[in-house]
């Protein structure tokens, strides 16, 4: 596997290594040992899968302590524009975001640690969206910040009109206004 370094040190694009021939493809898609050397060493705990349409935006989400998590995703069908945003109050990258296509063509994966909000948009007709967590769904520890937040200003590659949002993420408040992480907080206690 290839790590490639983001404007954000802590976020990382994992390139795996592929072996294609006349059959098809095989890839390692995840090693723990692996990950653990050459990522992050955390452990893994809950897999989940979403089905999208074009158009659907999912984000920004992220978990508040003690339920704080780590994501590894990556695309099995289809195309997205994935996005990792910085909340750590006192980070030097406070605000900012790294945002990488991830596809089932580049087979691209993102590690997003804990202390950042996660969303994606889908930029093709479907897509299938896995993701690892390194810790248990928590409801009461559910928090997000709006997708629009004009702090972030992302740029989700989809014209305005083209979104589709749950009323969910209509309704998460500015970053401003959000439970967010501390910089010097330790998140994996």
């Amino acid at each position: 596997m290839k790590i490639i370094d983001t404007s954000i040190p802590q976020v990382l694009v994992i390139d795996p290594k592929v072996f294609y021939d006349q059959r098809g493809y095989f890839m390692e898609s995840f090693s723990q040992a692996l990950f653990a050397a050459k990522v992050f060493d955390t452990t893994f705990v809950q897999d989940n899968e979403s089905k999208s349409r074009y158009g659907v935006l999912r984000g920004l989400h992220y978990q508040l302590p003690p339920f704080a998590q780590s994501k590894l995703v990556r695309v099995v069908s289809g195309k997205v524009l994935d996005v990792a945003v910085d909340i750590r109050r006192g980070s030097p990258t406070f605000g900012s975001y790294v945002a990488a296509e991830l596809s089932c063509e580049n087979k691209l994966m993102m590690f997003i640690p804990r202390g950042f909000a996660h969303g994606f948009a889908v930029l093709s007709e479907e897509c299938v969206f896995q993701y690892k967590c390194d810790n248990y769904y928590s409801p009461e520890h559910e928090a997000s910040i709006r997708w629009d937040d004009p702090q972030v200003n992302i740029d989700w590659r989809l014209p305005l009109s083209d979104i589709i949002l749950s009323d969910k993420d209509k309704n998460h408040p500015l970053m401003e206004n959000a439970k967010l992480f501390e910089y010097n907080e330790n998140l994996y206690k």
